[in-house]
């Protein structure tokens, strides 16, 4: 039995060790906003925060991560009102499959939380996440307008 924090929840779960992180949100804790894309940590889809960093669930273990505080797209938002992000990307209307979504939205929001104010270049080495429809644009346009919505605060 292992135990996991995740979004602010503990939670006991029986799997092997060895198990990614993101078979365990999605199969056993019900968690299916984290997705699956390529299974070798490249895509991005499975990005989650592991202590405010950002990582591919895909490729790392349960034996690996019950130390942490895992934070998923579902977690991401308050009880009353949207994260910033989200809120610009709703604004933006990024999304055109959607399927990568959560885990660019994740980059995104961990990208603020280091850096309020980014630039161009910022974003550019921040946003390592794939988006088979390329909706890079939009993503940098919810990126600036987050920013601006945020004005410099920091929150998690």
């Amino acid at each position: 039995m292992v135990r996991l924090n995740v979004n602010g929840k503990a939670h006991e779960v029986e799997a092997d060790l060895e198990t990614p992180l993101l078979w365990i949100l999605r199969d056993y804790l019900g968690l299916t906003g984290t997705k699956y894309g390529c299974g070798i940590a490249q895509c991005g889809a499975c990005t989650v925060h592991l202590n405010g960093q950002v990582v591919r669930s895909c490729r790392l273990g349960l034996g690996q991560v019950s130390k942490f505080d895992i934070v998923t797209i579902e977690g991401l938002a308050g009880e009353e009102e949207a994260h910033p992000v989200q809120i610009a990307w709703i604004e933006e209307d990024v999304p055109q499959c959607g399927y990568c979504q959560s885990g660019q939205i994740m980059a995104a929001a961990a990208l603020l939380r280091d850096k309020s104010q980014p630039t161009d270049e910022d974003i550019d080495r921040a946003m390592t996440n794939i988006c088979r429809c390329g909706a890079y644009p939009g993503i940098r346009r919810a990126i600036h307008r987050a920013a601006r919505r945020i004005g410099g605060d920091q929150w998690s």
